[in-house]
């Protein structure tokens, strides 16, 4: 998702809606490497697959760790839908890995936790903007453009997509 520096003030292309997930793992017992590796080592394989077949849906992630036991993923997907399907899809990666996942909890506690949040965010309900930068996060996702086009403070950002009640 890094590319070159866009030099001064850029918001985000996006219109519409927009999907917004987020999903990590902690190690609660850093002993326990049979229990949380395969977590750790299951989520680069899902960003491989996912990454291959852009009709699948996800647009872009970027990946970050929160501490020594914290690993996240932000993810921004084209929509709920798509999302929803991937994880459900019994032949894509993330089927196998969630069983997987279960059963080792089942048979060793709580030795890796697992967690994720999904925002479905409405038109004219975000707001982004980067300055000096690469393309990121939403903008890397959608693309960008000059903040000109959309207003010059996050208020008028924010209000320039149609706000449905």
């Amino acid at each position: 998702m890094a590319g070159a520096v866009e030099a001064g003030r850029s918001t985000t292309a996006a219109r519409g809606d927009v999907v917004v997930f987020l999903i990590g793992m902690r190690i609660n017992k850093l002993w326990a490497l049979r229990s949380w590796l395969p977590v750790l080592m299951a989520m680069p394989r899902m960003l491989k697959e996912l990454s291959r077949d852009p009709a699948g849906g996800l647009l872009g992630f970027r990946v970050q760790l929160g501490g020594p036991r914290d690993f996240s993923v932000v993810q921004y997907w084209e929509s709920k839908e798509a999302l929803f399907a991937y994880a459900s899809a019994p032949d894509q990666e993330h089927r196998p890995a969630w069983t997987a996942y279960n059963r080792r909890v089942r048979k060793s506690g709580p030795h890796v936790g697992v967690w994720h949040e999904t925002y479905a965010v409405p038109a004219g309900r975000y707001e982004t903007v980067y300055v000096n930068m690469p393309p990121y996060g939403l903008g890397a996702a959608h693309g960008i453009e000059p903040v000109g086009r959309r207003g010059e403070r996050a208020a008028e950002r924010m209000g320039s997509q149609p706000v449905e009640g």
